[in-house]
């Protein structure tokens, strides 16, 4: 580290021509006192959640063994490297009410059920990822964001007498203000960066026919800043800036071949054509948003309650809702499972890139606290019980990993929404139908 008497602000940011990108968190950042301490600057605490969808295989997913000497289960296999990260929880009840599927995803970061309404009357609970939001964001560009896999072009495919806004999401902003999840790694990207100032699909073609790299318009900027930069901070942001132009190539390419594959022919431009390639790019967008500090609060629907996706990249061409009603048929569960399987290896991608991605006196793996799981547990039963449940990370070191900790069957969800919040240093009284706060992820 080079210690200079000033420090470079943390807010930093290069502005060009229709962009404006934050920088990740640099040696030049942390004060010079902190330098010559020998005491590096701690990461900034985030938080992320995926959803997946239509429940689980539960026999496929559950730990043997309990406490620290557990065996990882078939699906959790993929999180083998991230023992020491990982805490697995069996036996949390999200509570009765409102609807099979719409219930599963609006309960699931509330705590509170949907009201039932076909119409404009929607009601549930502010989720926790938005509480969050209006604490880190004050220290952000953006309080939260919201990514999903799935289009808004399903209506029609929601519980009986429930409103498709609560399948649609995970985040509710107030009780009757649920937030749209974007599933375009284009939209997102300009969300994040910049670029035309403007969504229209005509004006991100013309931007794209323009073939020039958004980061041209800053390239004289970055090397003016790193002629005052020590030779790790040059290789921080060279790593960074190819990070963003592989991350627009591949959004780029994508939109390229939109019109390629005809089930994509209804989605928004951007969307790649297979989903691991989709998930993938959004994981990485996640982690940019971590890494720039754009925000430290993200929610990701891995896919929508009844979503009935198939998956021939792994060989399965039965959709994912119907195949969830297995009648208890080992074959169609040991196809739940692959799926399941499938979405976890995918996950844990993402932990390696987080676990790899320096951030102050660690990695953003250490400093973050990623929640997984899915509103219901037996798919064939809709059983609004026993979630699968799985916390990763360190929470900025109030996370003990390395455990498999079953619950009563009455332990409430919400109660684990009010630990993470009190991990994260914003405890609440209560989270719907919360009666307290679990004991079990502190260190102490």
């Amino acid at each position: 580290m080079i210690i200079t008497k000033k420090a470079i602000p943390r807010r930093t940011v290069l502005r060009g021509l229709g962009a404006t990108l934050a920088l990740p968190l640099l040696d030049g950042m942390v004060p010079a006192v902190s330098a010559i301490r020998n005491t590096p600057a701690r990461g900034m605490r985030r938080f992320g959640v995926l959803y997946v969808p239509n429940g689980m295989a539960m026999q496929h997913w559950t730990p043997k063994g309990d406490g620290s000497a557990f065996d990882f289960s078939p699906i959790l296999q993929p999180m083998v490297p991230f023992r020491d990260r990982t805490l697995v929880l069996t036996g949390l009840n999200p509570g009765p009410g409102g609807g099979a599927h719409a219930g599963a995803s609006t309960k699931f970061l509330t705590g509170v059920p949907g009201k039932m309404t076909d119409g404009a009357e929607i009601e549930s609970g502010t989720s926790i990822d938005q509480m969050l939001g209006s604490h880190l964001g004050q220290h952000t560009q953006l309080s939260s964001l919201e990514l999903a896999l799935d289009g808004r072009d399903f209506a029609g495919s929601c519980d009986a007498r429930f409103s498709c806004a609560y399948t649609n999401t995970i985040s509710w902003r107030t009780p009757t203000t649920p937030l749209p999840m974007e599933n375009d790694p284009r939209v997102v990207f300009e969300r994040l960066f910049g670029d035309t100032g403007s969504t229209d699909p005509s004006v991100r073609q013309a931007r794209l026919k323009e073939d020039r790299s958004i980061l041209d318009s800053v390239t004289e900027k970055v090397d003016t800043l790193q002629r005052g930069l020590g030779p790790e901070d040059r290789h921080k942001i060279d790593q960074y800036l190819d990070a963003v132009r592989d991350i627009e190539r591949r959004i780029q390419k994508a939109e390229e071949q939109s019109d390629r594959t005809l089930p994509l022919v209804q989605q928004p431009a951007g969307v790649p054509a297979t989903f691991e390639e989709h998930m993938r790019l959004m994981f990485d967008l996640q982690l940019l948003a971590y890494q720039t500090d754009l925000t430290r609060v993200v929610s990701f629907m891995v896919g929508r309650e009844i979503s009935g996706r198939t998956y021939n990249e792994i060989g399965i061409p039965d959709a994912h809702h119907p195949l969830s009603h297995h009648l208890d048929d080992p074959a169609k569960i040991g196809i739940m499972s692959k799926i399941n399987t499938f979405h976890v290896s995918l996950f844990a991608e993402f932990v390696e890139k987080m676990r790899s991605t320096p951030d102050g006196d660690g990695s953003l793996l250490d400093h973050s606290l990623l929640l997984y799981g899915a509103g219901m547990s037996n798919s064939n039963a809709h059983a609004p019980i026993n979630l699968p449940i799985m916390l990763v990370g360190g929470a900025a070191g109030g996370l003990d990993g390395g455990r498999h900790i079953t619950y009563p069957e009455d332990t409430a969800m919400a109660n684990l929404l009010m630990a993470i919040m009190e991990k994260l240093g914003f405890p609440v009284e209560r989270i719907g139908n919360s009666s307290g706060s679990l004991d079990v992820l502190s260190l102490a």
